[in-house]
């Protein structure tokens, strides 16, 4: 029998506020990248997780701001902002495995934006290529596909969505190996529209020639209850994996599955099926409240594996979560007393479908993990 060896460093106390990313040096030991707000430094640590060295870095002088600090499996980048007479610049470091400085280049000045936009960064499969992209006013997408292998813009795009609303639209964005972006959103997800429900995809890179493409998904009469979508790089697929409702988006009653080709979504597969009776039994064991809906209340999907053959295993686990006390932040003024939160991440799924949407194999890991007040990041297996 072999089982996993897990290695625990030192204790590491920080702020609240302070930023960190564990980034692996390739070699077999790790880096901590820290930003504590008036300090950005780097620790390095060996297989043993002993700390052996730190080092501070030096970003731009004018209050930098660490957007995000981004492995690229040997080398890190770090993304940050910093003002230049008023105007936000989105800058670029790359660091080698020992915190030296490799190469650094400006992305883009904002000269028509006076406030810091609020970022967001994904990252393509192999490590290469980020999207990094903001919103500006409501719904004007700023996005830049930069390589960071070759550290250069590979091109940058503004464009706005009609009828538009963050919480009530917004899905996901993606980037793959080649940088170009795939914008998704979830458009009338709610029972009085369900005729009219579907994801609407927003495609633009050397993919489309530069020009933006935007796709249409019918769902069929069916709401999303949960969904992660996915870019198969090996058969150039874009993947949804998904669980949907017929009438109440408070409880999945089934799963499904879509892909299409990225340059040609008129390929596309898109197969639901109803979780079975047995399945729904076995899953939920003796809560016999939720059993007698026949469908699964609190479960998300938390991965996709991709499979070679242009098949995938969705893999989706039971989560809750609880808060006890009183959550009045007046309350919390007064007494410092605070509401206490426990996360419970239970039983995973795990689905196998071949690259035609049939199933393949199912399979239900039983278990139980529970933490309290920790935002649970590392309660669950994912």
């Amino acid at each position: 029998l072999s089982s996993q060896t897990v290695t625990v460093s030192d204790q590491l106390i920080l702020k609240d506020e302070a930023y960190y990313e564990v980034i692996p040096d390739g070699r077999g030991n790790v880096l901590l990248f820290l930003d504590q707000q008036n300090k950005v430094e780097v620790r390095g640590y060996d297989h043993e997780l002993r700390k052996r060295w730190e080092k501070e870095l030096e970003l731009d002088k004018k209050r930098p701001r660490v957007i995000q600090a981004v492995p690229m499996g040997s080398d890190f980048c770090v993304f940050y902002e910093f003002r230049h007479k008023l105007q936000p610049v989105l800058k670029v470091h790359r660091y080698s495995p020992g915190a030296n400085l490799v190469d650094s280049t400006t992305i883009h000045i904002f000269e028509k934006l006076f406030y810091s936009p609020n970022y967001e960064i994904v990252v393509s499969e192999d490590k290469q290529t980020a999207l990094i992209w903001f919103i500006e006013d409501m719904d004007k997408f700023n996005v830049f596909s930069f390589s960071m292998k070759n550290m250069e813009l590979l091109w940058e795009t503004q464009f706005t969505v009609d009828d538009f609303l963050y919480q009530r639209d917004f899905v996901q964005m993606l980037t793959d190996n080649e940088g170009n972006m795939y914008l998704v959103l979830d458009r009338k997800n709610r029972k009085a529209k369900a005729d009219e429900h579907h994801f609407e995809v927003f495609v633009q890179g050397d993919l489309t020639g530069g020009q933006m493409r935007r796709h249409l998904i019918n769902m069929a009469n069916y709401l999303t209850f949960d969904v992660l979508w996915s870019f198969d790089n090996l058969n150039k697929n874009l993947v949804a994996a998904g669980l949907y409702s017929v009438n109440n988006t408070m409880r999945a009653e089934g799963y499904f599955f879509f892909h299409a080709k990225a340059g040609d979504f008129t390929s596309q597969q898109l197969k639901f099926y109803e979780f079975e009776d047995e399945f729904v039994k076995v899953l939920l064991e003796s809560d016999k409240e939720r059993l007698k809906h026949k469908s699964i209340a609190e479960v998300t999907v938390q991965d996709i594996v991709h499979r070679r053959d242009g098949g995938i295993i969705m893999i989706a686990e039971l989560y809750k979560r609880f808060q006890r006390g009183v959550t009045s932040s007046s309350y919390y003024a007064r007494t410092g007393i605070r509401p206490i939160t426990d996360y419970y991440y239970d039983d995973v799924f795990m689905i196998s479908l071949h690259p035609n949407g049939d199933e393949h194999w199912k399979i239900i890991l039983h278990k139980k993990q529970y933490s309290q007040d920790d935002d649970g990041i590392y309660s669950s297996y994912f």
